[in-house]
């Protein structure tokens, strides 16, 4: 018979089914739940239930476990709420509430100048306050908030902050020797305390006013005079890219009287075709047997140029002052003050 055919079977006769050695059905296998139910009878007999469901209420017979050696979590004193009360909110957060403004704002607002804390200006964004009264400026607005550019006259004998003047570890002294002395930054004259009295510009310092500050035009550590500083990226790139066609005017103070010879040997330095020079222009402004003062002026910033120059004539100079920088000049800034740019002023 083929396997794609039925067998055929008498009309009326149900089919036949095999026999079973076992009619029983196999025992189903128990499962988790009735072997957990099983597990607490035997543990829990019938006679320890109580009978009456009241009886649950009663309150339990005192362990006799022993105590934990550890204290409970619930058991320690919570820490009290007046102690986060006290250290108050955020300036910035109650100067959202009383302007309606966004965080951000609020912040502009506060490094702007334009808050004050019991009549006292704050410009610290994460300063707390509680009770105090804080109170926002009339005229405050934050269309004023350009970036700035600072003039500094730096002394003689200090950095021009255009280089950080931090020692790397491998070349600090060991420990038991002798080290240099420090050579002071002209950074740390930017302060408020050191800006100039008759300043101009008309401008309020701010604690913002001296982050992020720039310094691209080098200058002498030997030398004194102007030394810029900027906020402003059109200022930077201004000091970046046409410096080499600035003019840069300097005052060299000389020992002794000046004499033409020594001035030819300048003039035949600057022409010398083995050694080409940047262009530069000299001149003497005064001479005396003491002291005499030579102008020079150099297209850009060349550090160690005038020193070679008087170098070749056998000048020794005494002091060095930078006096102009394009067209923006020192006139009488004091030395080891800053001021502000004005608006007015250009490079």
């Amino acid at each position: 018979m083929s396997t794609f055919q039925r067998a055929a079977r008498p009309e009326g006769q149900p089919p036949a089914r095999p026999a079973r050695q076992n009619d029983e059905r196999p025992a189903r296998p128990e499962s988790n739940r009735a072997i957990k139910r099983a597990a607490y009878a035997a543990s829990n007999p019938v006679a320890n239930r109580p009978a009456n469901p009241s009886d649950y209420n009663r309150p339990a017979a005192p362990s006799k476990a022993k105590p934990r050696n550890r204290p409970r979590t619930v058991d320690r004193d919570p820490k009290p709420a007046a102690v986060a009360e006290s250290e108050g909110e955020r300036l910035s957060k109650r100067v959202m509430a009383l302007k309606a403004c966004s965080r951000t704002e609020a912040e502009q607002y506060i490094e702007g100048g334009w808050v004050m804390v019991n009549g006292v200006v704050v410009e610290d964004p994460p300063f707390r306050v509680l009770h105090q009264t804080v109170s926002i400026a009339p005229d405050a607005t934050l269309l004023n908030t350009a970036d700035v550019t600072l003039i500094l006259n730096k002394p003689s004998g200090w950095l021009d902050g255009v280089e950080d003047d931090d020692e790397d570890e491998d070349e600090r002294p060991a420990r038991g020797r002798t080290s240099k002395p420090q050579i002071p930054n002209a950074r740390s004259l930017l302060t408020i305390a050191n800006r100039y009295s008759n300043d101009q510009s008309e401008i309020r310092a701010l604690k913002r006013h001296f982050l992020h500050l720039e310094a691209d035009v080098a200058l002498e550590t030997g030398a004194s005079g102007l030394v810029v500083f900027t906020q402003d990226w059109r200022t930077t790139r201004k000091l970046s890219e046409d410096l080499g066609s600035m003019e840069h005017e300097l005052i060299v103070d000389v020992t002794g009287e000046v004499q033409p010879e020594q001035l030819q040997r300048i003039a035949r330095a600057l022409n010398d075709e083995r050694n080409p020079l940047p262009q530069v222009k000299f001149s003497v402004n005064s001479s005396s047997p003491e002291l005499s003062k030579l102008r020079f002026a150099i297209k850009g910033s060349h550090p160690g140029l005038v020193a070679y120059l008087c170098g070749k004539a056998g000048l020794e100079i005494q002091a060095m002052r930078r006096i102009r920088l394009g067209r923006l000049a020192l006139t009488d800034l004091p030395e080891g003050q800053w001021r502000f740019l004005s608006v007015y002023e250009k490079f």
